[in-house]
């Protein structure tokens, strides 16, 4: 396991290195990934995106088929700007039994022992294929799996269980809400302050529909199903920011609101969506044109990333409760990938090394105990690959 260990650290050096940041390219990181795994003998294909300096990851070891097994992981970390790091955040730091580096919990440290049991991997695969997928731009709308998914689909190519690598301090998760973000964009006629009946003050227009986001915020409350699972057991609204206006004295001529829900049925989301576009469509939109006729409301999607939804015959959690010893499963706040690839017809769980309340913040960190935890998975893992399937 030292050695294991070792490697994987060196790994994990070497993925720090790769600045990605969401706004930026991940190819390099990617054609890393792809060497090594095709030093194993593994098929790999780089997808690339339909914009942008981005790709996608796919490899396979064994049989070609369906109902494999699937590591997946997002290539793409979270910016450092205006945080305080005590190390090169891009540059793999180890103190006190903690590997310090953005990306190190989320989510390179779970690519990284993928990595390093590669080639272990390949000397034990047999009849079941294993898969690993390497996505982009996870941070900002899970739009890499999203295209994965869809070229997974018409290839008619289905893994049966996947494990999404996301730090979870190697607990098993089985189910968290979905997370639908928007930017909702008004566009009025600027004029003096002084007089606000000759303009269409598009910071008004957005305040009334945050105030009608508001409302359908505290009725979803009264909505969550009796057996919800999750905490809390509804539908939440948040707006994240509001944006527009330039002077104290000016008509604001455009505003943004920033706002996401996370849904636990599909349902309340349609609900948010129509009650929007019925205020906007029957109320809102023709107030400002009756001023301004070319007055405009615009809902931009940012994403919208299914839940994973717990299920009561689940392979995933299966094989990993027996891999790691736990028989129980969890659910969690934060969203992830999962609930793509469980649209598939995939089952899934989240298991991952590190926690998520390092994530995202200065001194990101995973623990040595942790990424040891997780090569301990994957050994076994490889072990039963090396069993003939059930």
């Amino acid at each position: 396991m030292t050695e294991l260990l070792d490697q994987t650290k060196a790994i994990l050096g070497e993925l720090i290195a790769f600045p990605t940041v969401s706004a930026d390219s991940n190819l390099a990181l990617i054609d890393f990934a792809a060497n090594l795994l095709g030093e194993c003998g593994a098929r790999v294909e780089v997808v690339r995106a339909p914009f942008g300096e981005k790709a996608n990851l796919f490899a396979t070891l064994g049989p070609e088929g369906d109902g494999g097994i699937l590591l997946s992981g997002h290539s793409d970390v979270v910016p450092v700007a205006d945080q305080d790091w005590t190390t090169d955040p891009f540059a793999l730091a180890e103190r006190d039994g903690r590997l310090y580096g953005r990306g190190t919990c989320d989510m390179k440290g779970f690519i990284a022992a993928t990595l390093a049991m590669a080639p272990r991997f390949a000397e034990r695969v047999g009849d079941r294929p294993l898969h690993f997928a390497f996505t982009y731009d996870e941070e900002i709308g899970c739009f890499g799996a999203q295209h994965l998914a869809q070229v997974l689909k018409e290839r008619g190519v289905t893994p049966g269980v996947a494990i999404i690598g996301e730090p979870t301090e190697m607990r098993i998760i089985e189910g968290h809400k979905g997370c639908y973000e928007y930017s909702t964009h008004f566009h009025g006629l600027a004029g003096h302050g002084s007089a606000p009946d000759l303009g269409v003050n598009a910071v008004e227009a957005a305040v009334r529909y945050v105030n009608v986001l508001l409302d359908l915020k505290e009725k979803l409350k009264g909505w969550a199903p009796e057996d919800s699972p999750f905490d809390p057991p509804w539908t939440t609204v948040n707006v994240g920011a509001l944006h527009g206006g330039t002077a104290h004295n000016v008509i604001a001529s455009k505003a943004q609101v920033d706002w996401e829900m996370r849904p636990v049925q599909t349902a309340d989301a349609d609900f948010v969506k129509e009650a929007l576009r019925s205020y906007c469509d029957d109320v809102l939109l023709p107030r400002m044109q009756a001023v301004y006729p070319e007055a405009k409301i615009e809902l931009e999607v940012i994403g919208e990333v299914a839940g994973l939804i717990p299920t009561r015959e689940n392979e995933a959690r299966r094989i990993v409760s027996e891999l790691t010893g736990p028989n129980g499963a969890d659910l969690v706040s934060f969203g992830t990938e999962a609930g793509i690839f469980q649209a598939m017809g995939t089952d899934v769980v989240v298991c991952g090394p590190g926690s998520i309340e390092q994530a995202h913040k200065a001194d990101e960190y995973v623990s040595v105990d942790q990424l040891g935890q997780c090569l301990t998975m994957l050994e076994r893992l490889g072990d039963r690959l090396a069993q003939p399937a059930a």
